[in-house]
């Protein structure tokens, strides 16, 4: 139940809205039940669905050929995982990385994360800088 206070021409008017059903509403006021008829239907009002969307891998990921346990090589990006700052480079293009190697230092919700590298390469492109903000799922490196 819903509850207004009014103030028409000087006189205070205590309204509680007691029910809503269509067009018409049944409510009280200073006491007394009145059944009041809109002009039009009303609609309850709806708290909004939060969408959220869909969460991007930090890495693209290209299937290894073969069997066995094989390192993952070949072409791919390193993506932010969550919004962040980047405090620190660890490679450089040219490099050659390894699996787990840390490749940049992102400062997020005032903790520093370490992202690794889950794939065997060289470094051909670095696409942030020191103290540039990124978006979750930005590319960051790309390695070949």
């Amino acid at each position: 139940m819903k509850k207004y206070k009014f103030t028409i021409h000087g006189n205070q008017y205590d309204v509680s809205i007691i029910n809503v059903e269509d067009n018409i509403i049944e409510m009280e006021v200073n006491g007394s039940n009145y059944s009041v008829e809109v002009d039009r239907s009303i609609q309850p009002v709806k708290t909004p669905k939060l969408v959220r969307a869909r969460a991007v891998p930090s890495t693209d990921t290209t299937p290894s050929e073969g069997t066995g346990t094989r390192v993952s090589k070949g072409a791919g990006t390193i993506k932010a995982p969550l919004p962040g700052t980047v405090i620190n480079i660890h490679c450089k293009v040219g490099d050659k990385i390894s699996m787990g190697q840390k490749l940049i230092t992102l400062e997020a919700m005032k903790m520093e994360n370490n992202i690794d590298s889950d794939k065997e390469g060289t470094i051909t492109t670095i696409r942030v800088s020191q103290g540039q903000s990124v978006m979750e799922g930005d590319v960051m490196i790309e390695i070949g």
